[in-house]
């Protein structure tokens, strides 16, 4: 089980994180909601390493993740929200470094990183340079990335962005069956119809504070609003989108 436990982030004494909180058991897949700003990005920083909370634990199987944070990275599996990767790269020798990187032995290396690029559609271009694949297609490789080493932990950060209808499909399915396999995931994202079909329980963060932490049936039921968005509207205090839109409207004709 991953427990983040009353997590504090100050950035000049600003509280970005206030006391938040959360369980993820295996087999489970949390949904992490909140409008830009409210802290989702820096909690996935702080669990990925590139941050140091300001207070708070995080724990993972009874031992503390801080105490020896690169046995805890040997064991996740990240996919950014921004695809941070090297250009002048094939996707074969960018999955190639990652697998060595991971003490993936070579032979085994070799095979899993043709099986991803095969399965995510990339064996065509497995030999062009990254600089030349689409936002779509570095998406896949970053995912591919992520999974290379059979991670305990994986960590999705907006993870469907760029892809198009078909791996978008196939990418919801694969969360399924991590979840099935027993894997511990947190699920970043800003689109709420997917965070309502694979999610166990969702988490909404509203500057920096969680005001929700429930299954989705059961915040729909407490709050008797019929979708998550409805939900996610009324308790991170999103102003009415068609409201939004007629000024937006209001502004051009200005």
């Amino acid at each position: 089980m991953l427990a983040v436990k009353g997590l504090v982030k100050r950035f000049r004494g600003i509280p970005a994180l206030d006391g938040v909180s959360f369980e993820i058991g295996k087999g489970e897949i949390l949904g992490y909601l909140g409008p830009n700003g409210s802290g989702k990005s820096t909690t996935v920083k702080i669990l990925t390493g590139l941050l140091e909370p300001s207070e708070g634990s995080l724990v993972y199987d009874g031992a503390s993740i801080p105490a020896d944070f690169v046995a805890f990275k040997r064991i996740t599996g990240y996919v950014p929200e921004e695809a941070h990767l090297y250009p002048h790269l094939t996707g074969r020798e960018y999955l190639q470094l990652v697998g060595r990187l991971r003490g993936i032995p070579r032979g085994r290396l070799e095979e899993k990183a043709d099986a991803f690029l095969r399965l995510f559609g990339l064996e065509d271009s497995r030999h062009g340079l990254i600089a030349s694949y689409s936002k779509g297609m570095r998406q896949k490789v970053l995912i591919s990335a992520a999974l290379l080493h059979d991670p305990e932990v994986l960590i999705f950060d907006e993870p469907f962005s760029g892809l198009d209808v078909t791996a978008a499909q196939v990418f919801k399915s694969l969360l399924r069956r991590l979840a099935a396999e027993g894997k511990v995931i947190l699920y970043s994202s800003h689109v709420l119809e997917v965070v309502e079909k694979v999610c166990s329980r969702v988490v909404i963060l509203r500057k920096g504070k969680v005001v929700a932490h429930d299954s989705v049936e059961r915040l729909r039921d407490l709050m008797s609003l019929p979708s998550l968005e409805d939900v996610f509207s009324q308790l991170a205090q999103q102003e009415d989108s068609d409201t939004v839109a007629a000024n937006i409207i209001e502004a051009m004709r200005g």
